[in-house]
């Protein structure tokens, strides 16, 4: 099905940009009406496009025009021609950004000259020399029309093979996939697909106050990604500058958050400056904490660049840093106003990262979702592969998942269910990340998860809770995946006394006592405050903890 079914299409650009000769030919192929916006107008009002302006003035023509595009958008399918300072009225702009696809006609500024220098029908270019005029509207107008969902670099060549550019380019258009968050007037989305960096501007200004942005980056990632992102808040207008911290758990504390806030501070930010976080779940937690606490709070849009963060932390709102007492141990919820993930980037992972990133999918088939555990038992080899069309709904299917647990229990305040059980096997993981001190090349955050996990579902069974047979099928899973789902897989130490103490200051634990999310079996996941020590103690000794 075309990316248009069943919806208008609007093509905006400046004046001699071919919005009409290419409308025309475009509606032919497309067995479409066309329709001109600025026809509509002068039959609506019984004169001239420049009779409206010398006799009403241009507040009263964008009034008409108005009206007049959202009575078009609210019809039948039609191919439509805006006037150049259609697309520029944001309430026109957000009408047909809901209703219609946006085709931006890009022409270069010595050919619009040529084609429209000779024109007396044109009530904007009797100001003055049309050069200075058409340069003068290109940098005023041209970061709205980069918000158009498609943009054609339209060359001096025949109609017919313009037409035909742009076709294509509406035939290789695909629209990210939507998760919406319903948290009243916190509400927003996680668009999912590939190719979202490069229409980072374009999807992060409806939901922005100013166009006035900082970027806290990973610097691994903002080498890989940082200019692309850079140049597509650029491109509508956004100003911007970059904060880079160093790749790893290690920046996820006091010290890189005060750094990152001063120079937020040093650099003018204002409560109208919107924070962007490129790269991993350490970032997200980062920059979104700081976004929190700055200024009692800044606007905030997510761009997780792993494949742990686009399913896990980027969504719902936790922000914080780890402390020498365990980790995320001071934050504060702090929703995003846009998550982009964009899941071209999980070509550019190391294998290690994309595994990681892999056991988080995983569970949210093992919380509530049985037939979600067996779809990552047929195709988790093809993903973890690079199988980009099943990484996307991966990815899709996850933040629709978390989104109903987040929408449920925003601030996880259901004492024994909700949000909480998104913690499974994390109160093992999180003990075993703060025993290794947090260091990434010893195990990685997914990676302790899916030991966690496996650990949880052992554990399950040896108090009697689950089957050993399901146990076993998760740990195959992930073991499969190039997952360890034992202590001793590690090749390390683990004191089980030193493991007991970390758990006691989860933040799921309640006056010193444990706190797990165990599981009856896959997809049947729950709450228990009251675990006996001793049981767990025994446990760990099975596990092989010392």
């Amino acid at each position: 099905m075309p990316p248009w079914e069943g919806r208008p299409i609007v093509l905006v650009g400046l004046m001699g940009a071919g919005k009409t000769s290419i409308g025309r030919r475009l509606a032919a192929r497309l067995g479409l009406p066309f329709v001109d916006a600025d026809h509509e107008i002068e039959a609506a009002a019984g004169m001239s496009v420049a009779e409206i302006f010398a006799r009403l003035g241009e507040p009263a023509f964008r009034a008409g025009e108005r009206k007049v595009i959202a009575r078009l958008l609210a019809g039948p399918p039609v191919v439509l021609a805006t006037g150049g300072g259609a697309f520029v009225d944001p309430e026109t702009r957000a009408a047909i950004r809901a209703r219609a696809l946006s085709v931006w006609l890009k022409v270069d500024l010595p050919v619009l000259v040529r084609r429209v220098s000779h024109r007396t029908d044109r009530p904007l270019l009797a100001r003055g020399d049309p050069a200075t005029i058409l340069a003068d509207l290109a940098a005023k107008r041209d970061p709205f029309y980069a918000e158009a969902d498609v943009i054609v670099a339209c060359r001096d060549e025949p109609p017919e093979q313009t037409t035909t550019r742009v076709l294509n380019a509406m035939l290789a258009y695909r629209a990210p996939l939507r998760v919406p968050v319903h948290l009243a007037e916190r509400s927003y989305e996680i668009l999912v697909g590939a190719g979202l960096l490069d229409r980072a501007g374009a999807l992060a200004v409806p939901v922005m106050p100013r166009r006035r942005a900082v970027i806290i980056a990973d610097s691994a990632v903002h080498a890989l990604h940082g200019a692309r992102l850079e140049a597509a808040l650029a491109a509508t207008g956004i100003e911007g500058r970059t904060i880079p911290v160093p790749p790893g758990e290690g920046s996820k504390g006091f010290p890189t958050l005060t750094e990152v806030i001063g120079r937020m501070l040093a650099g003018g930010i204002d409560r109208r400056t919107t924070v962007f976080a490129l790269g991993g779940g350490v970032v997200g937690d980062l920059a979104g904490f700081a976004a929190a606490i700055a200024l009692r709070g800044l606007p905030f849009v997510q761009v997780p660049t792993t494949l742990l963060a686009q399913v896990d932390s980027s969504v719902g709102g936790k922000t914080g840093i780890n402390t020498e007492h365990g980790k995320n141990l001071v934050g504060a919820f702090h929703q995003p106003r846009l998550v982009l993930c964009d899941t071209a980037t999980l070509a550019t992972l190391p294998p290690r990262e994309l595994r990681a990133g892999y056991a988080e999918v995983v569970k949210y088939g093992l919380i509530d979702d049985p037939a979600f555990f067996a779809w990552c038992e047929a195709h988790g080899a093809a993903l973890l592969a690079g199988d980009a069309e099943l990484q996307a709904e991966a990815v899709a299917r996850a933040c629709r998942a978390k989104a109903r647990v987040v929408e449920d229990d925003e601030r996880e305040e259901k004492p024994e269910g909700g949000r909480a059980l998104l913690n499974l096997g994390h109160t093992f993981a999180h003990a075993l990340e703060a025993e290794a001190g947090y260091d990434g090349r010893t195990l990685l955050h997914g990676e302790a998860v899916a030991i966690g996990m496996a650990l949880a579902f052992r554990f399950s069974v040896r108090l009697g809770l689950c089957e050993a047979e399901e146990a076993e099928r998760v740990a195959a899973h992930l073991a499969a995946a190039g997952l360890a789902t034992s202590l001793r897989e590690t090749n390390r130490r683990w004191p089980a006394e030193r493991l007991i103490g970390h758990m006691r200051r989860d933040k799921k634990a309640e006056a010193g006592s444990l706190a797990f999310i165990l599981v009856r079996g896959i997809g049947q996941a729950f709450v228990s405050r009251d675990v006996p020590e001793a049981e767990l103690r025994a446990f760990l000794a099975e596990e092989g903890a010392v």
